[in-house]
């Protein structure tokens, strides 16, 4: 046997003594028991008969004859605080009776470790004068006048004074006798500018009072004036002569 041959049958010998494919137990991928969690699986329905119509009439369950309090959770007691509304307990001689809000007076206590306070005064009756304290009323008092611009304290507006019209140096006495607008005239406007046709209203003219008769509008006939409008040529067609016609001839007299 070459060295060919031998090792050729060591490889078959090596293959064929393997395991095959049925000696792994792997898990199925049909079904849901013991299905194989690394391949994906649907949801897996079962199916049988259909339950007969006594299963209507036959209570089986126990009904809601449970009263679970509202109170409990599936998380267990609901721990929110709750109160009841009773009558006010006598109090004993030796029960402490604590103060409330108004037995205390904030305002009173003095000021500590330097708070600040606003000032705080008190309203008394009117001391009395004597009748040799010359107090002076308040009408004897007078006040500066706010008016004008003669107060060195107080800020004023911008004021004028209005006097009357000077002759002498004044607009009124023209010494270089400067003519004013009234003394040129105005230029019509039709010399510079396109004017317009102009027409003129008569009075209407007396009917003639004699027998001449007069021709109205009817008698011309101004559309047949044509010696002064420019016209094309015109022909006049006459009669048509032959050649063979002998002429006219008239002797001629001394």
């Amino acid at each position: 046997m070459t060295p060919n041959a031998l090792c050729n049958q060591l490889c078959w010998y090596s293959v064929s003594a393997g395991p095959g494919p049925g000696r792994y137990a792997l898990p199925p991928t049909i079904g849901y028991v013991n299905h194989d969690y690394t391949k994906p699986s649907s949801p897996a329905y079962s199916f049988h008969s259909r339950l007969s119509s006594n299963m209507v009439s036959v209570d089986s369950s126990p009904g809601p004859q449970y009263h679970v309090e509202a109170k409990i959770t599936r998380f267990g007691r609901d721990g929110t605080p709750s109160y009841s509304m009773l009558g006010r307990k006598k109090l004993s001689a030796g029960t402490f009776q604590t103060p409330g809000p108004g037995a205390y007076s904030p305002e009173k206590a003095p000021p500590l470790n330097g708070h600040r306070q606003p000032p705080s005064y008190t309203m008394a009756y009117r001391t009395r004068y004597r009748s040799v304290d010359a107090i002076p009323a308040p009408n004897s008092y007078t006040l500066p006048n706010l008016l004008g611009s003669q107060i060195p304290n107080k800020s004023s507006s911008a004021s004028f004074s209005m006097s009357s019209r000077r002759k002498s140096g004044g607009p009124s006495e023209d010494l270089a006798m400067t003519p004013g607008p009234g003394h040129y005239n105005s230029t019509e406007p039709s010399i510079y500018l396109n004017r317009q046709p102009s027409f003129s209203i008569q009075s209407r003219h007396s009917i003639p009072s004699d027998a001449t008769r007069k021709p109205g509008p009817g008698t011309h006939s101004p559309e047949r004036v044509i010696a002064h409008l420019p016209r094309p040529p015109s022909f006049s067609l006459g009669v048509r002569h032959s050649e063979f016609v002998t002429p006219l001839v008239i002797d001629a007299t001394d």
